[in-house]
């Protein structure tokens, strides 16, 4: 232990889904307090164990933002200390080994994440010490954008509506990050992938970009997978190597489609914190009587990419090599799969979520539901997409099935479009009416 750890007051700023040192909100609250500011962040052991990949992407991408942040912060002689164990004992250490006048984090908004947040604030104000989150993730939280009786909004339309009324009114200024008050540190190398279980991949971390080519086309294009006419934003909003009120402000500037998609990725967000119900259940409970069919055999051929769809499986083998799916044809594949093969919703959602790279569980959830017609302002269930009649709008040129499926593709439909429709009507009916 240091004479500084035991003799000097300082903060803690704790990373978790704020990976950047720009802009970041409660790291500018905690180095405009007025003591060093130790950055630290915690790989949970029990999030961790879930993973069965051990070559997971996600962890990499989170592995090297940290790696660019300690490197950034040793040019200022400071760095982060990375931990891996459960939150609260490594508070437990810190507490011990540390002086803290405070704790600053960003607020997160799931569940898991909730109550790990109140147990560690707990322990911390037994200690006199002070948990200070501030909200850097979203542009209005889940009590800021709500009906006139203070209701939250499970509509689309009028929310996003009143969350534009609501931004005019509201300051999204970008915080300056002031390199003089980070606690100075010896140089010392962060801890290592393999030290926490995992193997380095084929993922290279790009720094995320604002571009005006995709962007200001955005509504025109976004919906051609063959084009790839999309920002691949997703990961860096998932993980805050990117900044939200940054990408707001763009989307100002450039294009009201994309500010639209990121209003929805708040709406979900809402949704989650104000019904958490809908983590394991039907928004709409009456959905809960849909008789799946749940076919182990179909379920692997959707996931493997071998339902004889050329853009269903096109989509599940893009998904499975680079872990990102166009989101049209997400929206497609997931229509198969609840729809055409009657699989519950919750099967697709647990394999997207160990797939995709920017999986975050109030989107995942709610574009799952939506599909499968069960959610807060959903597709209604006699929606179904016919995957023949999605390419000619969407690939007629077949660019992108010919990007992920060989030319030598030869499987055998494994349901035929016109009966399957019919038969996902005749079963939602019955357990709907």
């Amino acid at each position: 232990m240091s004479k500084a750890q035991k003799t000097e007051k300082i903060n803690i700023f704790w990373f978790r889904r704020d990976l950047r040192l720009d802009d970041n909100t409660a790291l500018h609250e905690a180095l405009q307090s007025g003591f060093p500011v130790l950055p630290v962040f915690i790989f949970d052991p029990e999030i961790l164990d879930k993973l069965s990949n051990k070559e997971d992407k996600r962890v990499d991408y989170i592995h090297q933002a940290l790696s660019k942040i300690h490197g950034e912060l040793q040019k200022h002689k400071s760095g982060i200390k990375v931990f891996n164990g459960q939150p609260i004992e490594i508070f437990r250490s810190l507490v011990k080994d540390y002086e803290i006048n405070a704790v600053f984090a960003n607020k997160d908004y799931e569940p898991d994440a909730l109550a790990r947040d109140r147990e560690i604030s707990a322990y911390l104000k037994q200690n006199g010490v002070e948990f200070t989150t501030c909200k850097d993730q979203v542009i209005f939280e889940e009590h800021e954008v709500v009906k006139n009786d203070n209701s939250p909004y499970t509509v689309y339309t009028p929310y996003s509506k009143k969350w534009k009324e609501r931004l005019k009114e509201t300051s999204i200024l970008s915080h300056k990050t002031d390199f003089k008050n980070f606690l100075p540190l010896k140089q010392e190398k962060m801890i290592a992938l393999d030290a926490i279980g995992f193997r380095k991949t084929d993922l290279e971390m790009a720094e995320p970009k604002l571009e005006k080519r995709i962007i200001a086309d955005y509504g025109e294009y976004r919906n051609f997978p063959g084009l790839d006419h999309t920002t691949h934003l997703g990961v860096a909003l998932r993980f805050g190597t990117i900044s939200i009120r940054k990408c707001v402000q763009y989307a100002l500037e450039n294009n009201e489609v994309w500010l639209n998609e990121l209003i929805w990725r708040e709406f979900f967000m809402q949704i989650l914190f104000h019904f958490p119900h809908v983590v394991r259940h039907c928004f709409k409970k009456k959905y809960e009587n849909i008789a799946w069919r749940n076919n182990e055999k179909e379920f692997k051929a959707w996931c493997e990419g071998k339902t004889g769809y050329p853009i269903v499986d096109a989509g599940m083998k893009q998904l499975n090599e680079t872990g990102f799916m166009h989101n049209r044809v997400r929206m497609i594949t997931a229509s198969f799969l609840t729809k055409h093969l009657l699989i519950d919703w919750r099967w697709g959602e647990a394999y997207f979520a160990e797939k995709l790279l920017d999986y975050e569980l109030s989107s995942n959830n709610g574009n799952w539901q939506w599909v499968a017609g069960c959610g807060c302002d959903a597709s209604p269930y006699f929606r179904v997409f016919n995957p023949e009649e999605q390419v000619k709008k969407f690939d007629k040129d077949q660019k992108y099935i010919r990007e992920w499926i060989p030319e030598e593709y030869s499987e055998k439909p494994i349901v035929e479009h016109k009966e399957a429709r019919e038969r996902a009507l005749k079963v939602y009916k019955k357990a709907v009416s």
